[in-house]
């Protein structure tokens, strides 16, 4: 199968949505399908090394400059999109390249499938402060965005929930991304490295090692769990490690100092990615407070590592962290400190058979099947309507002209007579420009 990726955010750019796509890719290809990803440049991107990724002219997003939207390149994707002789079309994103994929798409004559990965309302003040885009208009935006698409793929079934609440009636499917267990199960990681990195950190013997590993952003709610850390504290030798940066960074940085946790919470800016299971081994509990997530790749990061997993309750981790082994969840901010205490009071090793078990369900190989065989059942539909539409043409027609204004049947009937009329004279001129060539041919002969 010939597979179109189209997606405004990819690498270099880090983002779970990029993480998602190219994991989606690598796997697909794992199964001898060939990808190609459509997406937006980046000046940072190393071209000259990059295989079947199709880069169109961008331009920043508003009040986003670290996210790309595409400025033109319609025909030239259409063009490279119909070489490549594509079957299905995957858009990523409800934007620029989203549009694009449906466009092309169109002119193709093949069927979209699209992945909802973000929920809008909690996002909208980064576009121009929330002026622009207000959390009721999202519905509308998703809504009229999806017409012209065949089916769409939910992370979660908090998304699910959500796009049914918008009233889209395509054929879904909840399949959450899974990823490259390897890269964080790590078995070559020694338990004296990982000791290692917590004398870096900072943390005692004896200290519980909490890690926040996000974009630090205000609906990231960090804040939450540094507030819930003096309880804690009370009953645990804790510190927390937060790991990443963004636009909040700051501000926890002040509200640390207000709190006087200086000495409990580390900040240790960005770390490559090669380096994050390192820290999700070195950690007793990855923590999130976030409500904002559809899925959240962070989460099975964590728990690929062993690492349990304390968060706020939603259906998609509900469903995630279904046994007290892999974690445990906090209903709200006031519930995030006991929970997290009765979480260390319990600890103790994770059961090897039941972790085994999750591990494929997380895999990216469990993932990209998933997604193949709904692109199958997507591609057998979207033929089947062809076919039904190509049949019921002809009575479209009849239909159509039997409802027709009795002004406009008679200028079809009149149409009908003069085409009658020319085709006899044309029959006509042929025959006698047969009949000069007749006697051209016998004059030579002579």
């Amino acid at each position: 199968m010939r597979v179109g990726l189209f997606t405004d955010s990819y690498f270099p750019q880090i983002s779970g949505v990029a993480t998602s796509i190219r994991t989606l890719a690598l796997e697909l290809e794992k199964l001898g399908h060939e990808v190609f990803i459509f997406t937006t440049t980046d000046p940072n991107a190393d071209v000259d090394h990059e295989r079947n990724i199709i880069r169109l002219q961008s331009i920043p997003f508003v009040s986003l400059a670290e996210r790309k939207i595409v400025l033109k390149g319609v025909f030239a994707a259409y063009l490279i999109a119909k070489e490549y002789d594509l079957d299905i079309i995957h858009t990523q994103t409800e934007f620029g390249m989203g549009i694009l994929g449906k466009m092309v798409a169109a002119q193709l004559r093949i069927p979209v499938i699209h992945t909802l990965h973000t929920k809008y309302e909690d996002y909208v003040y980064y576009i121009a402060k929330g002026r622009l885009i207000r959390p009721s208009m999202v519905k509308y935006i998703i809504r009229n965005f999806l017409r012209g698409t065949e089916a769409i793929i939910c992370p979660s079934e908090m998304v699910l929930e959500t796009v049914n609440s918008y009233g889209v009636t395509l054929p879904k499917r909840v399949i959450p991304t899974g990823i490259e267990i390897d890269r964080f199960k790590r078995d070559d990681i020694k338990p004296e490295e990982t000791a290692k990195l917590r004398v870096e950190l900072g943390l005692a013997e004896n200290e519980i090692m909490l890690l926040s590993l996000s974009r630090i952003a205000a609906e990231k709610n960090i804040q939450a769990v540094i507030h819930a850390l003096p309880d804690i504290l009370e009953e645990f030798p804790v510190k927390l490690v937060i790991v990443g940066h963004g636009p909040y960074a700051e501000n926890l940085k002040e509200l640390v100092k207000e709190l006087e946790l200086t000495d409990k919470v580390v900040f240790t800016g960005p770390v490559e990615n090669e380096k994050t299971a390192y820290y999700y081994k070195a950690a007793d509990f990855f923590i999130s407070a976030s409500t904002s997530e559809t899925q959240g790749l962070t989460y099975l990061e964590a728990m690929a590592a062993g690492t349990r997993v304390l968060a706020a309750k939603n259906p998609y981790l509900s469903e995630l962290i279904n046994d007290d082994e892999f974690g445990q969840l906090f209903i709200g901010d006031d519930d995030l400190a006991e929970v997290t205490k009765k979480a260390i009071r319990d600890l103790h090793p994770i059961d090897k058979d039941k972790f085994e078990k999750k591990l494929y369900e997380i895999s990216a190989e469990n993932f990209a099947k998933k997604v193949y065989l709904f692109y199958i059942d997507t591609i057998i539909e979207y033929n089947n309507l062809k076919s039904i539409e190509a049949e019921r043409f002809p009575m479209k027609m009849e239909d159509t002209i039997r409802q027709m204004p009795v002004t406009v049947k008679r200028s079809l009937k009149r149409e009908q007579i003069r085409a009658k009329y020319f085709a006899r004279k044309a029959s006509k001129l042929a025959k006698n420009l047969q009949s000069y060539v007749k006697i051209d041919k016998d004059k030579e002969q002579d």
